[in-house]
């Protein structure tokens, strides 16, 4: 599931504050930007949010994305990778994401 994130201008919120809480509610990320540069990120305001803080929340909502790598999303969440995969299997998120053809050649390494 490759999402764009929805960026706002500090303007637009008085025009589309109504689409901004729906895409949050839906488990969207966006980025509140002022003068061009970005000032906020809103996150759903989930279980993982409340049961992991804002860090591991946003670094898992990135990585389901696949708007960030493992690696990267680990550093996002301040974590080891080993940790940050604690924290994906916590949060029901596969690490690995293979199609039957990059599994079948993953495979066959073993054989």
């Amino acid at each position: 599931m490759q999402t764009a994130i929805d960026v706002f201008s500090s303007r637009d919120l008085r025009n589309k504050a109504g689409k901004l809480i729906k895409e949050a509610e839906a488990g969207h990320l966006s980025i509140i930007t002022k003068h061009g540069r970005p000032a906020a990120i809103t996150l759903p305001f989930d279980a993982r949010l409340l049961e992991q803080g804002a860090h591991h929340h946003l670094a898992a909502t990135l990585f389901e994305q696949k708007q960030v790598t493992l690696v990267q999303a680990a550093k996002i969440a301040g974590l080891s990778v080993e940790d940050f995969l604690e924290v994906l299997s916590v949060s029901n998120i596969d690490a690995v994401d293979y199609n039957a053809t990059e599994l079948e050649d993953e495979l066959s390494v073993f054989e």
